[in-house]
């Protein structure tokens, strides 16, 4: 069964409870912390939180473009008989009364503060965010919410530097090495990469099937980190 069609399930908002259960329609939190351990129930959780962080993060700047939700649409992959279904959830958690920090904090409880599964959730907001410009107030938004998902300052900046380049050591702070590093820690920086975000262990970890690209867009921006910092090496050697 697809996340789509699961999310929309009527005991979506039982399974979850918090805000995001009440997005979804729904109940208890305790019913959430037992029962969202599955593959397919952490799924879902990632989706609602996915939805209701994005939707948020739209009106930081004031202006909820309808280029964002197409971004959001086509990193989610969703199909074209739920794409009345995810508007309506993205208009929801737009309108809800829930503070874009709850639902941070509830996907931090029930998908692990910084697992790879909300690595993938922050990168996704981070290929939202600069759909049409990145605004301060978006910045501001995203630093509280990797705060929220457990990542700290430093794991932070090496995410954010794969769309958004603050200077010229950008390669070497997405590898997660110094400027200067030798070839061989190079190498042995990228393969550990590599190996890291296989999209394997984040479907296992509660990353939907349905939710690829963020995966493509993140080994772009390492392979042309890697790219990039060897070509330097080559042109001072």
């Amino acid at each position: 069964m697809g996340v789509w069609r699961t999310l929309l399930g009527t005991s979506v908002g039982l399974l979850l409870g918090g805000p995001m259960g009440v997005l979804a329609g729904g109940a208890s939190a305790e019913a959430a912390t037992v029962r969202a351990a599955s593959p397919e129930r952490r799924q879902v959780a990632f989706t609602i939180a996915a939805i209701a962080l994005a939707a948020k993060m739209a009106r930081a700047d004031g202006n909820a473009s309808a280029a964002e939700f197409a971004t959001f649409e086509r990193l989610f992959r969703v199909p074209d008989g739920e794409r009345a279904n995810a508007a309506r959830f993205y208009r929801l958690a737009q309108g809800s009364t829930a503070g874009f920090e709850a639902y941070a904090s509830q996907a931090a409880d029930l998908l692990g503060p910084g697992s790879p599964v909300l690595e993938d959730l922050l990168e996704a907001l981070l290929l939202i965010a600069v759909t049409d410009g990145v605004h301060p107030a978006e910045l501001d938004y995203l630093r509280v919410v990797a705060e929220r998902l457990g990542f700290d300052a430093a794991a932070y900046a090496r995410i954010r530097a794969r769309y958004i380049a603050p200077g010229a050591d950008d390669p070497y702070v997405v590898l997660g090495v110094t400027p200067g590093a030798g070839p061989e820690e190079l190498r042995a920086a990228y393969r550990a990469l590599v190996k890291t975000y296989h999209p394997d262990r984040h479907h296992a970890e509660g990353t939907p099937p349905e939710f690829l690209r963020v995966a493509e867009a993140r080994m772009a921006a390492i392979n042309a980190a890697y790219a990039a910092v060897t070509a330097r090496g080559a042109r001072t050697a």
